[in-house]
């Protein structure tokens, strides 16, 4: 396969597998250093504290491999691979357990040994500051990536930052003649199974299709229902997909026109995508039913008519809210163009503005293809000649 053909990989995910590689490389480090003193200095609280970063070692091997496969595609899982970052927090969670679980073992069953703090407490409060610092660094980075796994592996590290700092309190305590090092690992061992399983919790929600958080989801929803030409959002189903989101929406449109219900869900569906970077797919399927009002817009030269001529140039705009059964005016506005002096994006400024007011039907004297007529169209609004209009009324006469 040619460069040009192989499958580009995306910024923030290249960004999240060097940052994973470099995690391995910390907690590698972290356990051979702590292991090694915790043997010269004979501290049961070090060693646990090795055990803890030692298993973070494996457990930072797999956010490095669920990072990696999450970037593959496969068109056996239309919806991508990003759940194989839930899958290595998942795994992450238990080896945090599984070290738990040794620690406080050791601490309850092992022998007491009077470690010797001079070795042992410089070398902790260095693994203290290396792991706080990589850990945050790691969490923001994780939220700033939209990663899952480097937030887990981040908040690993502040873990271990907390199983740490006990450590030194027992140091120190034994350095003023108290003998607590046993119970200091028994404390370690708390703040793991804490810390683990949290981590499990949130891997097993998001396994089992949790839905986005429920901010995210009010944004989207007010993004569309925003929309000119949409009446409202009729059910929302989302849920998440490895720290990704996955959005699926029945909308009711106020347009008859397939063609224009098609249109309308595309551009919203990459509009949603764009303005929420954390949303991978977003389908929209459109719905129709009966207004209770049609909104008519009109150009005016002067407040009393005639029709303008030149849309974009209209100093005004007549706006009538219509019942579509008896055809009666149920409310007429008169408001005046706050962009017929403005020489550059004039139609683009106007029909945006336009929209806002979700119109049915707008009337001008002929077609021009101007922008502000191309945006009502885009948005499925119905474009009618202002001579067609004056025949239609005298018909309904």
């Amino acid at each position: 396969m040619s460069d040009k053909n192989k499958p580009t990989v995306p910024p923030e995910l290249r960004r999240a597998r060097i940052r994973a590689a470099f995690s391995v490389a910390v907690n590698l480090f972290l356990s051979i250093v702590k292991g090694y003193y915790s043997v010269i200095s004979g501290s049961q609280a070090l060693m646990s504290d090795a055990i803890h970063s030692a298993t973070d070692v494996v457990a930072s091997f797999a956010v490095l491999i669920g990072i990696w496969v999450a970037g593959k595609k496969h068109p056996s899982f239309p919806y991508g691979l990003y759940k194989a970052e839930t899958l290595a927090t998942l795994i992450s969670s238990i080896a945090i357990l599984l070290a738990g679980y040794e620690i406080s073992r050791r601490a309850i069953l092992g022998p007491v040994i009077q470690p010797d703090v001079h070795i042992a407490l410089p070398v902790t409060v260095f693994c203290l500051m290396l792991s706080l610092g990589f850990g945050l660094l790691q969490v923001r980075a994780g939220k700033k990536l939209g990663s899952p796994a480097l937030v887990a592996d981040g908040k690993d590290y502040l873990a271990d930052s907390l199983s740490t700092t006990i450590v030194i309190i027992g140091l120190a305590a034994n350095y003023a003649g108290f003998n607590v090092d046993r119970w200091a690992a028994a404390l370690v061992a708390i703040f793991v199974f804490r810390a683990g399983g949290a981590l499990f919790i949130e891997a097993i929600k998001e396994l089992l299709d949790a839905s986005i958080d429920r901010d995210t989801e009010r944004e989207i929803i007010r993004l569309v229902e925003a929309d000119p030409a949409i009446i409202r959002v009729k059910k929302t189903l989302s849920r998440t997909a490895g720290g990704r989101f996955i959005v699926d929406m029945d909308i009711v449109l106020n347009t008859r026109s397939d063609v224009a219900a098609e249109k309308v869900a595309a551009r919203l569906e990459n509009e949603i995508i764009r303005k929420f970077p954390r949303v991978i797919m977003a389908r929209l399927r459109p719905q129709f039913e009966e207004s209770r009002e049609t909104v008519k817009i009109t150009p005016l030269e002067k407040t009393d008519g005639p029709v303008a001529r030149h849309f974009a140039r209209a100093p005004w705009f007549m706006i009538e809210r219509i019942d579509p059964v008896t055809h009666r005016v149920k409310e007429r506005q008169i408001i005046e163009n706050p962009y017929k002096e403005v020489e550059r994006k004039r139609g683009f400024l106007i029909g945006k503005w336009l929209l806002a007011f979700k119109p049915d039907k707008v009337i001008m004297t002929e077609s021009h293809g101007g922008t502000a007529e191309a945006l009502l169209k885009e948005a499925g609004v119905q474009i009618e000649s202002a001579e067609r209009e004056g025949q239609d009324n005298k018909d309904a006469e």
